[in-house]
């Protein structure tokens, strides 16, 4: 039971450093922008975490495109794949339209919550281990072309990412619904991803 509750405060206090980070560097671009800007945490407009908690999603999607930018266009496109597999250009609008739904997704749960406390650490916690597993997902398999890891990556961010929405149901359906899109998704690339392994794991691809 200890470890427990020191579990959860430190999710808790990791989840409150993350979203108080996101608004200090907001802070910072208004500040620049508006000489002698200032607000305090309280005055934030609401809207202001709305758009936060949709876009901190983009933030791993905006790193991954340095990486599939370089790697698509010469070592993907050097695999073999499976006639279903979707076509390249279809992938930044779809994860545009994945990231932007998850986010606010999660912020209906943080509304509905009232916030950082001990009853989001379960569903935002969950949310952020799922979503860092999904960033972590290109840098594998792209990046340094471990298809087989990225493989498990998949599975682990397709496992996290149920948990989150089944955990999100009785909190907020909408935001339950609105992660249903991304569960498919993952449930495609990771069919995607066991058949690229499989079709290319004893080949020697390019460097």
């Amino acid at each position: 039971m200890v470890c427990q509750y020191k579990l959860k405060t430190h999710l808790l206090i990791l989840l409150t450093a993350i979203y108080e980070g996101a608004f200090s560097s907001w802070k910072i671009c208004m500040v620049h922008l508006i000489p002698g800007f200032t607000i305090s945490m309280e005055a934030v407009p609401g809207w202001v975490p709305a758009v936060g908690f949709t876009l901190l999603p983009h933030a791993g999607g905006v790193l991954g495109a340095t990486i599939t930018k370089r790697e698509i266009p010469v070592w993907y496109e050097s695999l073999q794949k499976p006639s279903w597999h979707p076509p390249n250009w279809v992938l930044a609008p779809v994860w545009g339209t994945l990231y932007t739904s998850m986010g606010y997704g999660s912020y209906l749960v943080w509304k509905e919550l009232g916030g950082f406390n001990e009853k989001s650490v379960v569903p935002l916690g969950l949310y952020a281990g799922q979503l860092a597993l999904n960033w972590a997902w290109t840098p594998i398999f792209f990046g340094a072309h471990k298809m087989g890891w990225g493989l498990v990556t998949l599975l682990l961010t397709t496992g996290t990412a149920t948990a989150t929405t089944a955990s999100w149901y009785n909190i907020n359906r909408t935001a339950a619904y609105l992660m249903v899109p991304y569960l498919a998704w993952l449930t495609m690339a990771s069919a995607l991803n066991y058949r690229i392994w499989k079709d290319n794991r004893n080949k020697k691809q390019p460097e």
